[in-house]
């Protein structure tokens, strides 16, 4: 077991994105400063996190140099890009051994949008094949692995984005969430991640021709005002239509709110102890800060497991058979992993089964909305259990046993991705072993601005405790190294 640490005494320090965007423009330091002290710390923990899929420093260097970058509110601060999303230059291989490594000929929109901040895209994180698991681990390669714990999982899909901003490598990136794919990963590493309503931000290349698009970007970050800052400029480039404007969210509200507090999973299972302990202590401080908590039952049909279930086959299916179409016209089938495959013949098994999953997601949507008529936020877990060993979410495992372990992990995110609500995991709390727990926080459609009042007011009365400088060792058979003298710095 080890903890990660890349944080060091140079330029970055343990400012968070807004800290680094602020210093440079204060002229303390430059962009190109920036990046080279970036890329020293990712070379510094890579071998034991594994969590870059694709290197492009050489053009984030010369973007630097050159002062190539937007002056967006976050100019010149060292990001990734998730390895699912085109950033013209580098290979979009979607963490699968099927995609060749083409480099990708175009931007995507929301890449343009993620660069319009000012961000400068250093390569690209690592996901697990298409996104389709909660832990990022693989049958042909080293699993992406978590800085509080290398023995533990980084959580899924953007595993790679948020391994390397837990440890310090990188102050944001990129991540998106088709099934809870930011929160999960941001609660497994300790971080803040907001799936931003559905088409608050660019649509992903991905959603295009899904009867329910899941899918929203977004960043994980280690504090609230990064993620704030990004939401505001990334909408500032191009505003979403149909919902309520949104600016610069700076900190909490006077306003105080009726949260539904939802302790049971869809699953019917009890949470783990730890988890249990740290949401009735967040709900005693919200209470105590004089917000009306209710305790309220699922409001979602049981069956709604099943439907997604479904739903969730059908991407699968449609990857593994029409794979040259939607992902790459060199997408080799024969390379799929045994996950993707299992799941692509379960959707085959039930072809005749969609249409009824469709009309159960639509349902559970309106259901989920009712609770908006009474409450302003939703409050559960993030998962329903804390991070798992490497190993336990294997893509190569008995199949059923893998699914029943996946359903019965992420039994709540899903439900906001059908809805298209906006959701937010906060660190919150920490297992009796030190391994970070993170809460969610839902609201009606358009309402991030309310979740992130709230995030700035609980992180001022819970700061969130994250990997530090004095952390920076990796633990050896042979004794302790500091990771910046293994790196030759």
């Amino acid at each position: 077991m080890s903890k990660v640490s890349a944080f060091d005494d140079d330029c970055l320090g343990d400012l968070d994105a807004v800290g680094v965007a602020e210093a440079i423009k204060a002229g303390q330091f430059s962009a190109e400063e920036a990046a080279r002290a970036a890329l020293a710390r990712i070379d510094a923990v890579e071998p034991q996190l594994s969590a870059v899929a694709q290197d492009d420093r050489e053009r984030g260097l010369a973007r630097a140099a050159n002062g190539d970058l937007p002056d967006g509110l976050l100019r010149g601060v060292p990001s990734m890009i998730k390895n699912n999303t085109h950033f013209a230059g580098i290979p979009t291989q979607h963490g699968s051994a099927a995609v060749p490594p083409i480099p990708a000929g175009h931007n995507e929109p929301f890449t343009d949008q993620l660069l319009a901040t000012g961000v400068n895209i250093l390569g690209a994180t690592t996901l697990p094949a298409f996104g389709l698991t909660a832990s990022t681990e693989y049958v042909d390669r080293p699993p992406t692995r978590n800085p509080w714990n290398t023995d533990y999982s980084a959580g899924a899909s953007s595993g790679g984005s948020a391994a390397l901003v837990a440890a310090g490598a990188l102050p944001i990136a990129h991540a998106n969430d088709g099934g809870g794919s930011i929160r999960i990963p941001a609660a497994c590493c300790g971080l803040v991640g907001l799936k931003p309503t559905r088409d608050r931000v660019a649509k992903s290349a991905e959603a295009a021709g899904m009867p329910i698009d899941l899918i929203s970007n977004g960043v994980v970050t280690r504090t609230v005002r990064d993620t704030a800052y990004f939401l505001a400029d990334s909408q500032r480039h191009a505003p979403a239509n149909g919902m309520p404007a949104l600016g610069l969210v700076e900190g909490p509200s006077r306003r105080r709110l009726r949260i539904a507090l939802i302790s049971e999973p869809i699953t019917g299972q009890l949470l783990d102890p730890d988890t249990s302990l740290v949401m009735e202590d967040v709900a005693e401080l919200l209470a105590a800060q004089g917000h009306h908590i209710d305790r309220v039952p699922l409001p979602i049909d049981r069956r709604y497991v099943d439907d997604f279930l479904g739903y969730w086959a059908l991407l699968a299916f449609s990857i593994d058979h029409f794979g040259k179409r939607v992902i790459s016209s060199g997408f080799d089938r024969s390379q799929l992993d045994p996950f993707t495959r299992a799941l692509s013949r379960k959707f085959a098994r039930r072809v005749w089964g969609a249409p009824g999953a469709l009309r159960g997601l639509r349902k559970a949507t309106g259901q989920l909305g009712s609770l908006f008529d009474r409450f302003d936020v939703v409050f559960t877990p993030t998962l329903a259990h804390a991070t798992p060993e490497i190993g336990y979410l294997d893509p190569a495992a008995d199949f059923d046993e893998l699914l029943d372990r996946l359903i019965r992990y992420v039994a709540f995110t899903p439900a906001n991705n059908t809805s298209g609500t906006p959701a937010i995991s906060l660190p919150l709390g920490q297992t009796r072993d030190g391994l970070p727990i993170g809460m969610q926080f839902a609201a009606y459609l358009g309402q991030e601005q309310t979740l992130l009042e709230l995030a700035y007011e609980l992180e001022a009365l819970r700061p969130f405790g994250g990997i530090r400088i004095e952390d920076n060792v990796v633990l050896h058979g042979d004794g302790v190294e500091n990771l910046t003298r293994q790196a030759g710095l």
